[in-house]
């Protein structure tokens, strides 16, 4: 089960950055494949906290262990949510009006 959702975690980030990449086509904004990418990076770390959850202090892995209470778990999905964040408002005011120039 352990290695299982270590290659589902890896597999959804692959996909979030592809749908990332590919969110572009043609100088627009693909909506709804840029939104996809945000629920495979939302999707990928409730992974990695699910593997927090399951693994933390039992000598698996060192990454994880360092997830041994809580606040730290949580923190896991704090930091997906926030990265979701910047990177929207990254989008949005930055990538956005860059492509409405051209």
């Amino acid at each position: 089960m352990f290695y299982f959702l270590i290659i589902i975690a890896v597999i959804f980030f692959i996909t979030h950055v592809v749908l990332l990449l590919t969110a572009f086509p043609q100088s627009t904004l693909a909506r709804k494949r840029y939104f996809c990418s945000h629920v495979t990076l939302w999707i990928t770390g409730f992974i990695v906290f699910a593997l927090a959850l399951l693994y933390a202090g039992s000598g698996r892995s060192g990454f994880l262990d360092y997830f041994n209470t809580p606040i730290k778990m949580g923190m896991i999905i704090i930091f997906t949510f926030a990265l979701s964040l910047i990177a929207h408002l990254i989008v949005r005011l930055v990538v956005l009006p860059l492509l409405e120039r051209r």
